[in-house]
């Protein structure tokens, strides 16, 4: 009798012991579940979008808001009655009869010649565009106009074309061109625009093209 009353405690003992790790098994599982659902409650509000904005970055080709302009006065060459704006802190090289300034995918040509007639919508479409056509990479999507700006009326051509490959990664750029035609008594300035393509520059290239002057 005494050792069925003995087996009978540690039988209860075992069962008191399964059923209190259960209940400990339990709870721990309730923790972790609770943690759980906390931790996808707090990233639930990043994931909406309330968090922080991201920081604001230029997209490649665009000319910061906060561009200076300086003003270009030639003081060689072939006519140097003129004055245009450049940006402030770009590269300046001579390529021929030109003075250029560059930066990144940026670039700004100036170049005078002497002529005896003015620059027209059809001499621009029959003479320069050929030209073009076989001096630019694919070049593309030549539009010809007559344009009125400070100094008076230019003529306008706007195409595409692909750069040429940078010297170090040997990267090729779609660049979108315009070239406006200044003339005045003889003498004929070309003013060279040209960008990225989809690069947002339409304010910094009307402040450079409005800029110029006839002095």
């Amino acid at each position: 009798m005494m050792a069925r009353v003995h087996v009978f405690g540690v039988a209860g003992l075992v069962l008191a012991a399964a059923v209190t790790a259960g209940c400990s098994g339990a709870t721990s599982s309730t923790g972790s579940s609770s943690r759980s659902g906390a931790a996808s409650t707090t990233a639930s509000p990043h994931g909406s979008g309330s968090g922080p904005a991201p920081t604001e970055t230029n997209p490649p080709g665009d000319i910061p808001d906060n561009q200076a302009f300086v003003t270009y006065r030639p003081t060689g060459g072939a006519f140097t009655g003129f004055t245009v704006k450049v940006p402030e802190g770009w590269a300046r090289t001579s390529q021929g009869s030109a003075t250029v300034f560059t930066d990144k995918l940026n670039r700004v040509q100036i170049s005078a010649t002497a002529t005896s007639s003015a620059p027209t919508v059809g001499s621009v479409t029959h003479q320069i565009v050929p030209q073009l056509r076989g001096q630019v990479a694919k070049f593309a999507g030549p539009k010809v106009s007559t344009v009125t700006r400070k100094a008076g009326s230019a003529v306008l051509l706007t195409y595409q074309g692909d750069s040429a490959a940078n010297p170090v990664t040997g990267k090729v750029v779609r660049d979108a061109i315009a070239r406006y035609a200044f003339y005045r008594q003889g003498h004929e300035v070309d003013l060279v625009l040209s960008g990225q393509v989809n690069a947002d520059n339409v304010d910094p290239w009307r402040i450079v093209s409005d800029s110029f002057t006839w002095k």
